[in-house]
């Protein structure tokens, strides 16, 4: 016996193409959900392994551990509301002790940053304290100074600015240098504040690894320990354009945030406070222009100079400006000259 065919009311109808849409769109939106989600417990999971009170293997079972008891109680949960409030409960019992850890200027530190630097102004004149000025022997003999420096504000020429790569041409350190005439230089490094045996790692600055800290010291320490003393590394010297009631209004930043850190101390982070973006975040707001990605890639620190057009020589390219500005030969031929800031200076264009 044959089955009559169904009537064209029962048949099931193709699925829409408006129908199929949806589903695509909701498929992407739950994707991108769990992909916001994941981000955060990314995050988490390296803030626990970097900050939490057990170094090294500790801290690594304890973000692991962590990780486990989200997914436990994530993936018990019956129904969405429950997932949420699961996920915020787990997300909450580490970044909750987190925010409760505070920078502080009394750790057991490395001794390049064993002292916080000082800096007083009394009319013309500026003191500096822990004026760092170390002596570096070639056999790798380091001796210790930390002095107190005073210069005067009329004397007051101008900026040099040092570029320091260690390895990729993308990243590089900045020290700034001011110029006093017969008074000599003041060079200002921004760096993280480690802890003895503590290592430097980027992922590491993502979080409260390292406290953030302005020295202040020698050019004869700051470069030198760089270009003579360090494998591998570059620095390359410019003369900036910038005028000497500018130069101030520059230095007493530095002075600034020096007397802020040594009453409150900050965190050092690779994206919102390092050795570059701290410098901005000292200028008056109303000073400030755009951000510019170079602060992050500061190894092209030299281009948005040359483009804001802030180097003294204009006539030269770039290219010759900065190969004419390698120091480290000078540097080497300089290691043990009291005039080091002058050997250095040497055919570099704008001195």
């Amino acid at each position: 016996m044959e089955t009559p065919p169904s009537p064209a009311g029962d048949r099931p109808d193709p699925v829409s193409p408006s129908s199929k849409a949806r589903k695509i769109v909701r498929g992407i939106g739950r994707n991108l959900l769990r992909l916001v989600m994941l981000i955060p417990v990314l995050w988490t999971f390296g803030a626990i392994h970097y900050d939490a009170p057990f170094p090294g293997k500790g801290n690594l079972a304890l973000a692991v551990a962590w990780l486990a008891l989200l997914a436990f109680l994530v993936f018990r949960a019956r129904s969405k509301r429950d997932r949420w409030l699961s996920y915020a409960a787990g997300m909450a019992v580490a970044i909750v002790p987190w925010s409760f850890k505070k920078p502080s200027n009394d750790r057991d530190w490395s001794p390049e940053y064993a002292r916080t630097a000082g800096a007083t102004i009394d009319g013309d004149a500026v003191t500096f304290s822990n004026y760092r000025n170390f002596d570096y022997a070639l056999d790798g003999t380091v001796t210790e100074r930390w002095e107190t420096r005073t210069v005067h504000l009329s004397k007051l020429r101008g900026i040099d600015f040092f570029l320091n790569y260690w390895g990729s041409e993308l990243i590089a350190h900045p020290i700034f240098s001011f110029d006093f005439g017969d008074e000599g230089h003041i060079a200002f490094s921004i760096e993280t504040r480690r802890e003895k045996g503590e290592v430097y790692t980027t992922l590491g600055g993502l979080y409260k690894l390292y406290e953030l800290c302005y020295l202040v010291g020698d050019e004869k320490d700051f470069v030198r320990v760089r270009t003579n003393i360090r494998d591998g590394e570059d620095a390359y010297l410019f003369r900036l354009s910038t005028p000497p009631d500018q130069a101030r209004e520059r230095l007493l930043e530095y002075v600034q945030q020096i007397q802020e850190l040594a009453r409150k101390p900050r965190f050092y982070n690779v994206l919102t406070a390092n050795c570059t973006t701290a410098i901005r975040s000292q200028i008056h707001t109303r000073k400030k222009t755009i951000p510019d990605i170079r602060l992050l890639l500061n190894g092209k620190l030299d281009e948005m100079f040359e483009e804001h057009g802030l180097f003294a020589v204009k006539y030269l390219p770039l290219a010759e400006l900065k190969a004419r500005g390698h120091v480290d030969e000078r540097a080497r031929l300089a290691h043990d000259e009291p005039d080091f800031s002058e050997g250095i200076r040497e055919g570099v264009p704008g001195f």
